[in-house]
């Protein structure tokens, strides 16, 4: 397919917030539990990450982690979502945390994801 008729990708952010009396141990196992998730077969690529130390008024830096993960189509981030990973994600590790933000966007293919 060409690019210019590419479907658009599937950005799906989110942001974990745990206690402020999460411990050490605590911040280890929701880590080890974003790094599962990277298994799933859909994600074209993925990221986990902590707040930057970047200091401007705009800048959220409250959370813990932050995964983000990109898909082919939405159909793809569908198919993540319904994975027996994701499902054990959310029963074994959700006591980890206290709020989760997610930002779901879509777009154009990206130069670096055409062709692969």
């Amino acid at each position: 397919m060409a690019a210019s008729t590419s479907p658009g990708v599937f950005m799906h952010h989110v942001l974990f917030y745990m206690p402020a009396a999460a411990s050490a141990t605590d911040r280890a196992s929701l880590l080890e539990g974003l790094q599962q998730l990277q298994r799933i077969p859909a994600i074209k690529l993925s990221h986990v990450g902590t707040p930057a130390e970047t200091d401007r008024a705009v800048i959220d830096r409250t959370y813990t982690y932050s995964l983000l993960c990109i898909f082919e189509s939405a159909a793809a981030e569908q198919d993540y979502q319904q994975h027996p990973i994701h499902d054990t994600f959310r029963q074994e590790y959700a006591r980890y945390w206290e709020k989760v933000v997610i930002y779901d966007a879509v777009g154009p293919m990206l130069p670096s994801l055409q062709g692969e």
